[in-house]
């Protein structure tokens, strides 16, 4: 016979639905799952080397052997993070565009963790504002913003009757939402589609939300991935040279490669050195609350490698060269493409990062998966970075079947 604490234990959650599996995560679930040897997985937002495995990179190596040589103890850090980190961090990002007692920053747990550090901090400022995200976006926006209490819309920015950029629907989207607005951005390298703004473009956008008082959140996970450090951060420099409150939200775990370290950071940009004090302050309130203070190792060595001028150069060589692999890979996958079937999908050379939006519809993506074992998410997104010369005869055939 069961106690009456196990049956207020079992009615506890007996009401629950089983969640969804994450359209991402889920897809890798099913890939691992499945026999077939010559399965490929362009699912997962992992950058992968031409022998297919996860980089370890030659500056973080270094780092690791110092940090093993120092054999000093893991304390606990300040709630805001490594205090090197938070500076290399505001560095890179922002450069020289704004004073940096302006810029209140936190060391995250990874990009994810930036924008949910964001969404409660952006709860304190207007609890009752909108989030609106591109038309398709990552699909953890949503959610992030969803759970931490906001409505959360759409503006439009992929046009698929041009393959590119919806700009003029973003910008009336953007014109008529209400001041306070929070609007997420893709800083370069979007996710999913892979077509970022011009300069021209950003140049309208920052226009339009400076003009109607919008709260921009520019989200930076991929810097250095599409045409290099300097090219993929301007857009962060215009809104910060601007004059607005805007919060950024970056990642190391592609550029550096160090996914499971979980290395991100939120910048927030603000009007005085009184007020980035004060936004400091909520800050530190929201990770206290959330979890506590961030890990030690990742955020050492991104600082490491940032501060080092000798590591710093070899780092954005390797950055450069897994941008150039990603590039070829795309000339490669359009090439073969149009050999096998003489269709030349020209896009997939003119998106930028590791993501291709690419134009295959939901029926045949499945197809992809089901008769192929080429596993890429119903949208038609498919992650060019885990291409290589051993998959890619595989990819271009099972595409080619399913044109």
């Amino acid at each position: 016979m069961l106690s009456q604490c196990e049956n207020d234990a079992m009615s506890l959650l007996s009401h629950l639905d089983h969640a969804p599996r994450d359209p991402i995560l889920g897809l890798t679930e099913a890939f691992n799952a499945d026999d077939r040897a010559d399965k490929v997985n362009l699912g997962v937002g992992v950058y992968q080397t031409e022998e297919g495995v996860v980089p370890l990179l030659d500056c973080v190596a270094t780092v690791d052997q110092r940090i093993i040589a120092a054999a000093k103890p893991y304390g606990y850090l300040p709630i805001d993070g490594l205090k090197a980190y938070d500076r290399a961090v505001a560095d890179l990002v922002l450069g020289d565009s704004v004073e940096r007692d302006r810029v209140a920053v936190v060391q995250s747990l990874g990009g994810t963790g930036a924008l949910k550090v964001a969404a409660d901090f952006l709860q304190l400022v207007g609890p009752e504002a909108t989030v609106l995200i591109s038309d398709p976006s990552w699909e953890n926006h949503r959610a992030i913003f969803t759970r931490a209490g906001f409505t959360v819309e759409t503006y439009p920015y992929f046009d698929a009757a041009t393959n590119g950029v919806d700009i003029e629907g973003m910008l009336s989207a953007l014109l008529s939402a209400e001041a306070g607005t929070i609007v997420v951005l893709h800083a370069c390298c979007h996710n999913p589609t892979g077509y970022d703004l011009t300069p021209d473009q950003w140049d309208r956008v920052l226009a339009v939300v400076a003009e109607r008082g919008l709260v921009p959140l520019l989200d930076m996970a991929y810097q250095g991935f599409g045409h290099g450090l300097a090219a993929d951060g301007a857009a962060v420099g215009k809104f910060a040279r601007a004059g607005i409150t805007c919060l950024i939200s970056t990642s190391f775990s592609k550029t550096f490669s160090l996914y499971g370290e979980r290395v991100g950071a939120l910048t927030v940009v603000c009007a005085d050195a009184e007020e980035a004090a004060t936004a400091l302050s909520q800050l530190k309130i929201v990770v206290r609350t959330t979890y506590s203070n961030p890990p030690t190792h990742g955020a050492t060595v991104v600082a490491t490698v940032l501060d080092d001028p000798e590591l710093r150069q070899q780092w954005e060589g390797e950055l450069a060269g897994m941008r150039e692999r990603i590039q070829r890979m795309r000339v490669r996958l359009r090439e073969g493409l149009k050999a096998a079937t003489g269709v030349d999908l020209a896009h997939i050379t003119t998106q930028n990062g590791m993501f291709s939006y690419s134009g295959l519809s939901k029926e045949q993506m499945i197809a992809l998966r089901t008769e192929h074992a080429v596993y890429g998410l119903d949208s038609g997104r498919i992650c060019v970075a885990a291409l290589n010369e051993r998959n890619l005869p595989t990819v271009i055939a099972a595409i080619g079947a399913v044109l």
